[in-house]
């Protein structure tokens, strides 16, 4: 049994070697400093005696670059090098290390690690500096404004010494609320295309640990048997089969009805035992639709008047504005359930200590939800609750659900127990394809009109689809007069200065569990939306980028949005492909970044068509780390394009077709022969960059292929008319 995961014996290892620099936030929110752990519990920095720096890490890392970027706001200001510090991931304490963007919520999405981080860390960072250079100053009576810490070293007036010198002096001085940070002059690491990952060694030398690494003393693995349908439930089951597998231990129906646990001393057997359950379904309330029922109850929807006003336009005045135009440019677009697909499986382990306490091990996206959910499923206060985050292997938005899903199992699976062994969940890849959360189906039906000149004079928008909110803890907070957000960004704020403009937007039923995705609506709001801007060009008779850029005219919100544009043509030599091949172009804002992206294709119709190269401009504010920046942009390309290209999740009677990666493909190495990226050098503070590389990656490619006189409105593309070599 491993010790119990306090947040004060979080810190104490710090202590161990001596005197310790703690800064961060006290129980009041405010800066505070302290030189013991039972003082200072909530640190963003702590330093030893010995100069060693870690900087406490909030939000979770699942290959998206925290680790880095994080530890590197704290290095920048402190004055150490990217070497000289390391890092740990934050207890779970949502009173001191929320997501200040998601309100009192521990938890990493939404592409905000950094943008919500920005001003906390370099804050922490550098009233650990102003402190030090005080407590040497008071020691060698020199003023405090000649001394710097460079390297990890104090030097200044001709005295110089390491940092550790002056942990315990610093220690007891009081932090200010205000202290200077760095001016970008003076900045080493932030903006420096050299800085290296922290975490990319240990990932490579196999060091670095994974939920799936955890495997405590005694533990039982456990598998669930879920229900093949949305909403069946166990009516009974019979394990005398499973009871001849070596290494079964017993099965258990969960509370909730929704599976049957099987238990096991490895993960072999979990497997073994679990096929061989016999299981009675009651389906008599389960999903019975199939795929094709729910694209039409989509394509229905929109065909009728919306149910909302989503810009509360007049939406009389737009339809006669269009239907009244020279031309009118209309198409209708389907999008299918998706699957997030993350390498790494679903996996996390409980165990109780000695004193009572609960421990959960976990690539922890949304420590608040599982922490909530356990309090309530151990009946236990939040102190006796404990969470140590591990590293991931990808989520894309599956590790953060409302309902804290897969910690919820193991929580209930542990609770069944005597609670003597650990337990640890282990979802292998057919478990999240077939029985997870997924995309939602959308639908979309724009109908654009140009005057005589080409110019647009309205835009009639009607989006249809399946909404991720409504029915969840988050809807009180997210769905605002009955307008799931999540389900239009995209389309309500992007930036184009279109005239005439309705949006309309209809729910339909949910089929399965939905979920945000990478990039959440941007998915299918970009596409349509570059899609239209392309098709309104071609019926207008000008050029894609000049077409935009006639839109992106006015505030600095538009320029940004032009300047990546101009960029990425630039780059990617708009116009000018090489012989045989064609281009598409297509740009767009989200999580406060701009992208632009140009995709070049070679190859044909019946041939089949290669992906040549990808061109990326990002303005995501400040480059924190250039090389984590061009790192997810083309992780966010090879997303997007992967799975356009050939992936969907369809159902048959209620239950989901696709199981692993034989039939829900990834993206192969050989899809795109390159990606270039570049980086608008920004003033603006740092914005996200985890997803907006994907949403503009689809329609840029579908606009190259409608060159080949083929536009793709319906997704996959490998389901509707294009072949991929």
């Amino acid at each position: 049994m491993t010790a119990t995961l306090s947040r004060r014996g979080f810190l104490k290892s710090a202590a161990a070697a001596g005197a310790v620099l703690y800064v961060g936030t006290n129980a009041r929110g405010a800066i505070a400093a302290a030189d013991t752990a039972d003082a200072m519990l909530n640190p963003f920095v702590k330093i030893d005696s010995n100069g060693n720096v870690i900087a406490i890490v909030k939000h979770f890392e699942k290959g998206q670059g925290p680790a880095t970027g994080l530890t590197s706001l704290i290095a920048e200001e402190l004055g150490v090098t990217m070497d000289q510090i390391d890092y740990e991931f934050a207890p779970s304490n949502p009173n001191v290390y929320n997501n200040t963007l998601f309100g009192p919520f521990q938890g990493t999405g939404g592409s905000t690690a950094i943008a919500n981080s920005w001003v906390q860390y370099r804050t922490a960072g550098a009233n650990a500096r102003e402190m030090l250079i005080k407590a040497a100053a008071d020691a060698w009576g020199v003023d405090a404004s000649t001394l710097d810490i460079q390297e990890g070293v104090i030097a200044g007036s001709g005295k110089s010494a390491p940092l550790g010198e002056f942990v315990a002096a610093a220690a007891a001085i009081a932090p200010s609320e205000t202290p200077r940070l760095r001016d970008p002059s003076e900045w080493k690491i932030i903006g420096n295309e050299a800085t290296r990952r922290k975490d990319s060694p240990i990932k490579v030398n196999g060091a670095a640990k994974f939920a799936m690494d955890v495997h405590l003393d005694n533990q039982m693995v456990v598998m669930i048997k879920r229900t093949p349908q949305r909403g069946g439930t166990v009516a009974s089951f019979d394990d005398s089969a499973a009871k001849d597998i070596t290494g079964f231990i017993m099965a258990q129906a969960l509370p909730t009805g929704h599976g049957v646990a099987v238990y096991a001393e490895n993960t072999w057997a979990a497997m073994q035992a679990r096929e061989a359950l016999e299981v009675e379904w009651d389906l008599s309330a389960a999903e019975t639709r199939s795929s094709q029922e729910i694209r039409d109850e989509v394509l229905t929807a929109l065909q009728q008047a919306p149910v909302y006003n989503v810009n509360k336009a007049d939406q009389a005045a737009v339809t006669a504005a269009v239907d009244d135009a020279d031309t009118i440019v209309e198409k209708t677009f389907y999008f299918p359930l998706l699957a997030h697909a993350p390498m790494e499986p679903l996996n996390c382990t409980i165990e109780q200590t000695a004193d009572g306490d609960i421990v959960l091990h976990d690539g922890a996206q949304m420590p608040t939800g599982p922490h909530m959910a356990f309090q309530q499923i151990f009946e236990l206060p939040a102190e006796k609750i404990h969470i140590k985050t591990m590293l991931a292997g990808g989520s894309f938005g599956r590790r953060a659900t409302p309902d804290a899903d897969y910690q919820v199992e193991a929580g209930l699976a542990f609770v069944m127990t005597d609670r003597t062994r650990p337990v640890k969940l282990v979802w292998d890849r057919e478990d999240d394809i077939r029985g997870g959360y997924y995309r939602p189906a959308a639908g979309h039906k724009v109908r654009v009109g140009l005057d005589s000149d080409g110019s647009i004079v309205g835009w009639e928008h009607q989006i249809a689809g399946q909404s991720i909110m409504k029915g969840t803890a988050f809807e009180a907070m997210l769905v605002k007069d009955g307008i799931d957000h999540s389900t239009v960004e995209g389309v309500t704020e992007n930036p184009y200065m279109i005239p005439g403009m309705s949006i309309g937007l209809t729910d339909t039923e949910k089929a399965t569990s939905v979920l945000w995705w990478r990039s959440v609506g941007h998915t299918h709001t970009a596409y349509v939306m570059e899609v239209m801007m392309d098709m309104a060009a071609s019926a207008a008779g000008k050029d894609p980028v000049e077409f935009r850029l006639a839109y992106l005219s006015g505030d600095k919100d538009q320029q940004r949005k032009a300047a990546v544009l101009k960029l990425a043509a630039e780059k990617g030599n708009w116009g000018k492909p090489a012989d045989g091949n064609v281009q598409g172009i297509a740009v767009h804002k989200s999580f406060g970044s701009y992208v632009a992206e140009v995709v070049e294709i070679s190859g044909n119709l019946d041939d089949g068509i290669q992906i040549e190269k990808v061109t990326a401009a990002v303005d995501c504010g400040i480059a924190v780390n250039p090389d984590v920046i061009k790192a997810q942009i083309e992780g966010g390309i090879g997303y997007g394009i992967g799975h356009a290209m050939r992936d969907q999740i369809t159902l048959a009677d209620g239950a989901v077709e696709q199981s692993n990666f034989p039939d829900y493909e990834p993206l192969r190495i050989s899809d795109i022969k390159a990606i270039e990226t570049h980086i608008v050098a920004s003033t603006e503070a740092p914005t996200g960059i985890g997803e907006p590389g994907t949403p503009p990656s689809a329609p840029a490619l579908a606009n190259a292929i409608a060159m080949l006189d083929l536009r793709v409105a319906e997704l996959p593309m490998t389901e509707n008319g294009v072949y991929f070599v």
